[in-house]
């Protein structure tokens, strides 16, 4: 082949991978602009609610706030899921399904995975491999409204609600590792379980106050204040409890489970801000492994991470937390 023709082959070549990288950027911009739209629908409709009827208006916001993003890629299975039993829990009134993984021995130390909003457990495969190196029998469910579960809502009391369930159904739990609003959730179940003293609590950049959540919210759907009143109102009858009882640095400084919390500086979805006052805290039951430059998802995919909180989770329990 004379070099006029391979040069024409590296050039087309070329243009083919600079038009595939087009396109897929075109199609990233149109996702976009999707959720642009979206957004701005939903400003519009929450606005012109909130006219007529401020808790109309925060009812509808609540609703949205709850509501997962749905990914309409089917993920591809990983392959110690294939491996795995299915399990499924009732929880009010809807059907959650998860993964089990017995372990060899009967006197196993058990632990569940939970995953954040808009995620799901098949990301959390890594943590299921090492754990079961470690010899754990291992539990990892979609939540309520994600992955394979039944259901269209989401929030902490449900997601509490679920773990509980868990608990009840295939416990006693001697470990939980959870991410994000799953922290939240986790944090509020632990604190209604019995022999905290024996377990084991991993927080990954858990939500750590809703508060900030609720702020967060509203500075992307502006309303007036009588809505966000209205919201919060809305909140505390659902929970009987008001906004400070969704607190992850609440629910640490009062149990005697071993806890550790893991969280990113560079976090932009659950900030580091709400976190850095606790380093400077007596929290006897809780150490942080804190890092940089990974945000809030890269931190869990991280193998240092992992590595750490496989280290804590086989370690003995300490004097002191017993």
């Amino acid at each position: 082949m004379g070099g006029k023709s391979i040069l024409k082959l590296v050039l087309t070549d070329l243009l083919l991978k600079s038009l595939d990288i087009f396109i897929k950027y075109l199609c990233s911009m149109k996702m976009k602009l999707s959720q642009r739209l979206m957004l701005k629908y939903y400003k519009a409709k929450i606005r012109t609610i909130g006219m007529v009827s401020p808790e109309k208006a925060a009812a509808e916001a609540f609703d949205l706030f709850c509501t997962p993003f749905k990914n309409k890629k089917t993920p591809k299975i990983p392959p110690v899921f294939i491996q795995s039993l299915p399990v499924s829990v009732e929880v009010n009134g809807i059907t959650v399904r998860g993964f089990h993984w017995p372990s060899e021995s009967a006197n196993a130390p058990k632990v569940l995975i939970v995953h954040g909003f808009s995620s799901y457990a098949y990301k959390f495969d890594q943590y299921v491999v090492g754990l079961r190196k470690e010899g754990f029998e291992v539990l990892a469910f979609d939540a309520p409204a994600h992955g394979i579960s039944d259901g269209k809502r989401i929030n902490a009391l449900i997601y509490r609600d679920t773990i509980l369930a868990i608990e009840a159904g295939f416990g006693p739990l001697d470990g939980i590792i959870a991410h994000s609003l799953g922290g939240l959730a986790a944090s509020l179940a632990v604190e209604k379980m019995s022999n905290t003293q024996h377990r084991k609590l991993v927080l990954i950049a858990p939500a750590t106050e809703t508060r900030r959540a609720i702020d967060n919210f509203f500075d992307l759907i502006p309303a007036k204040p009588a809505v966000i009143d209205a919201f919060e109102q809305l909140i505390q009858q659902l929970a009987g409890q008001p906004i400070s009882y969704f607190s992850v640095p609440r629910v640490v400084k009062t149990l005697n489970a071993r806890i550790l919390w893991v969280h990113d500086q560079t976090d932009t979805i659950c900030t580091f801000k709400d976190v850095a006052p606790l380093l400077e805290q007596p929290i006897p039951s809780t150490e942080f492994f804190i890092t940089k430059g990974l945000g809030h998802n890269q931190v869990y995919k991280e193998a240092s991470t992992r590595d750490h909180i496989l280290s804590f989770m086989t370690a003995p329990a300490k004097p002191d937390f017993l």
